[in-house]
């Protein structure tokens, strides 16, 4: 399992967060699955907590040894990633600094598509079946761009974002740009 770190090596990663949050308050990261919606998006926050739900229960089931996404800090393994979310989803990081951390100690880190959150929260209906085998895709490091998906009978296909589930202490490196786009402009 190569996309799971256990170790004390330095460890470089990204968040877009508010300028308030740059210091040890890690867990107001985009990507933060319980994070504030907006309260006229509620199917959007049910498909959330859907998405999520299912991904943790497939893991207790048979990925016990990684980073749960309820408990460890969602982060980008690189600027590109973060960069990438940024122009997949532009109001999700409106006026947020995109920022630099560095791992400090031991660590348990592990490494995802999270275009795989995307395909589970778009409107369709999927077996139990399939959701498990989406969720098996993500635990195990699969990129959605190597699976055939399908929504609406036409191909899916979204570049790859990795996310880096984190589990340990992490310090700010720097403080480098705000996401100046506004939401739907890009």
């Amino acid at each position: 399992m190569d996309h799971l770190l256990k170790d004390s090596s330095t460890l470089e990663l990204y968040a877009w967060l508010d300028d308030d949050a740059l210091s040890p308050g890690w867990d107001i990261l985009v990507g933060n699955p319980f994070g504030e919606s907006p309260p006229d998006d509620r199917i959007m926050t049910v498909r959330n907590y859907f998405a999520e739900y299912h991904l943790e229960y497939f893991r207790q089931r048979l990925y016990q040894h990684f980073p749960s996404r309820l408990h460890a800090v969602l982060l980008f393994a690189t600027r590109v990633d973060a960069e990438t979310f940024r122009a997949k989803h532009p109001a999700q990081v409106f006026g947020k600094a995109l920022t630099r951390a560095r791992s400090k100690g031991t660590y348990i880190c592990s490494f995802h598509d999270c275009s795989w959150l995307d395909y589970l929260r778009l409107p369709h209906s999927l077996s139990l079946s399939t959701l498990d085998e989406i969720a098996n895709h993500y635990w195990r490091g699969a990129l959605v761009e190597e699976v055939g998906l399908t929504f609406m009978n036409e191909r899916w296909r979204e570049p790859p974002v990795i996310e880096a589930l984190f589990q340990g202490t992490l310090e700010t490196v720097n403080t480098s740009q705000q996401s100046g786009w506004l939401p739907g402009f890009g």
